[in-house]
């Protein structure tokens, strides 16, 4: 069975950029996930400012219980980006090879993008629910991940599913405009060395440059759909206990419909400036460090191979 090598390497490295992207801003991310999903009711709110979430953290002494689901949100996070990596950068050479043509047009990549996209939110639902149910935990409060996702029945693992096939559109906008800006600035930069070596990649400053640009126009356009996400997801705050309950399952519709009630249309927007920061500096982060890493990881996988093929050579002669 042959392998892709090259959608290999881009997987692996683009799943442990978003790991480690995901542990540096996690605390941020607990921040943004509260202060997202808490919907006014009868003019109260609990949270003005993204800062109120932290202060809480602080003045509860729950400083450590910024990091509830971060194993969760990891291994979330790192299974998602291998299977959109991989599945992204396998359809595009597919594409290429098939069509004949020498570079693909904006059009076809957005539409590879949204099926890498949709083939990942299918096969990451489950985790992605239970780190927004975690997050969205009273201080101190969140339980394991077996237990989050065995709360309610089966289907209450799949919350959001709808919502996240939608946002398949923020990744395609989001790597449609790096591709391109990434394919301009390298136009005019060709590879000295031997192209069985590595791909050609960009400085870690034009990669955070690229990312932080390409990922603020996709998280604009489609933040709305995020916000309903995040509420539809999130557990419910139970007062009467120190414990928490699971929000009961919702369309889409309805938390439209709730927002629009409750808070108007910059309802719809609320904490868009703590979605830009935190996914902004998490892609950025993301793209810099797969950048830097892909020449290593694509070395790394063709000595691996190199080394198989050796073996494979010595037991055949034996």
């Amino acid at each position: 069975m042959n392998v892709d090598l090259e959608s290999l390497a881009e997987a692996t490295s683009g799943a442990i950029g978003s790991l480690l992207s995901t542990t540096i801003l996690y605390p941020l991310d607990t921040c943004k996930t509260k202060y997202q999903a808490e919907a006014r009711s009868h003019g109260l709110q609990k949270y003005k400012n993204l800062s109120d979430v932290l202060w809480e953290a602080v003045s509860t002494r729950q400083l450590l219980s910024l990091y509830q689901g971060l194993g969760t949100k990891n291994l979330q996070s790192f299974i998602s980006q291998f299977i959109y990596f991989y599945g992204y950068s396998y359809f595009k050479r597919l594409y290429l090879e098939k069509s004949g043509n020498k570079s693909i047009g904006t059009s076809a990549n957005l539409i590879i993008a949204a099926a890498a996209g949709a083939c990942t939110a299918i096969a990451t639902q489950p985790l992605d629910t239970a780190a927004s149910r975690m997050q969205t935990s009273a201080f101190g409060k969140s339980k394991g991940l077996l237990k989050t996702l065995t709360e309610g029945n089966w289907s209450n693992a799949f919350d959001g599913l709808s919502i996240s096939l939608l946002l398949t559109t923020n990744p395609a906008i989001q790597y449609t405009v790096f591709d391109q800006l990434k394919h301009r600035v390298l136009t005019n930069k060709p590879n000295k060395d031997d192209k069985r070596k590595s791909p050609v990649a960009l400085s870690a400053f034009m990669a955070f440059l690229i990312g932080a640009v390409s990922k603020s126009i996709a998280t604009v356009i489609t933040y709305p759909a995020i916000r309903c996400k995040v509420i539809i997801q999130a557990a419910d705050q139970d007062e009467s206990t120190s414990g928490t309950k699971v929000k009961s399952q919702k369309t889409l519709s309805s938390v439209l419909y709730g927002i629009w009630k409750s808070e108007g249309i910059l309802g719809f927007f609320k904490g868009l400036h703590a979605q830009i920061l935190k996914t902004v500096l998490s892609s950025a982060l993301l793209l810099m460090i797969k950048e830097k890493i892909s020449a290593t990881t694509w070395v790394l996988i063709l000595a691996v191979k190199k080394y198989l093929l050796l073996q494979r050579g010595k037991i055949k002669n034996i």
